[in-house]
């Protein structure tokens, strides 16, 4: 059944991996990881035991790529049975680093889209992450100007999104929201009868990943591109 968008007066942007690639940095970072530890273990183990170390040290540390660097070196430490060098340490601590000073590589159409819905909505950026790093991205990405609004959530789940909107005094009904998150994105508004469309990157983190069973029944539309959005909006 075709879903009515014409209620819809404010749209919020997930930022990662929807208008700007992330998830491909941590892909390489772990590749990079594992290359440390080759002497210790096999590379599908490292990748197994910094997942563990990740989603562990989730309500501790959070999101983003600080989070990340604190369970790559206490997973380094834990598999080399703490003999690491230090100067592996340090090797780890920059691979942080490095990923905190890549460039801010925006989406195909992501302006285009932005600016063109700025003339008839009022858009918001609700992100998650390490505010420091997400406020340093947005910055960097020229996209300020176009957001009403900018929310960094410690995570994304209904109550999050309820408490956001409520906040800014935006009815559910008349709220869209656009990501590339199934889990974080979009689920959580369906819940909370807001809107949502799903824009899949072709990276995804293992703990954004949702079953058939959770998506079952879940009113939602998904799209190749942003630009497809203008078409729906």
């Amino acid at each position: 059944m075709e879903i009515d968008y014409s209620t819809i007066k404010v749209i919020g942007f997930d930022a990662d991996d929807t208008l700007w690639v992330n998830e491909t940095y941590f892909r390489e970072a772990e590749l990079e990881f594992a290359k440390l530890l080759s002497g210790f273990e096999t590379p599908n183990k490292i990748d197994q035991e910094l997942f563990k170390k990740e989603i562990g040290n989730l309500p501790l540390y959070g999101y983003g790529i600080k989070a990340f660097t604190l369970s790559m070196v206490e997973c380094a430490l834990e598999l080399s049975n703490y003999t690491l060098p230090n100067a592996t340490i340090e090797k780890i601590l920059n691979i942080g680093k490095n990923m905190l000073n890549k460039p801010v590589e925006l989406l195909d159409g992501v302006e285009e889209v932005l600016e063109q819905l700025s003339k008839k909505y009022r858009l918001i950026l609700a992100t998650k992450g390490d505010l420091l790093d997400q406020e340093r991205k947005l910055e960097k990405s020229g996209l300020t100007t176009y957001f009403h609004h900018i929310e960094v959530l410690s995570d994304k789940q209904n109550a999050n999104y309820s408490k956001l909107l409520n906040h800014l005094d935006i009815n559910p009904s008349e709220f869209l929201m656009v990501g590339n998150s199934l889990k974080s994105d979009v689920l959580p508004l369906v819940n909370i009868k807001a809107k949502a469309i799903h824009v899949p990157f072709h990276n995804t983190w293992a703990h954004e990943m949702v079953t058939q069973k959770e998506t079952s029944g879940k009113k939602y539309e998904t799209i190749n591109t942003l630009r497809d959005l203008l078409k729906m909006v």
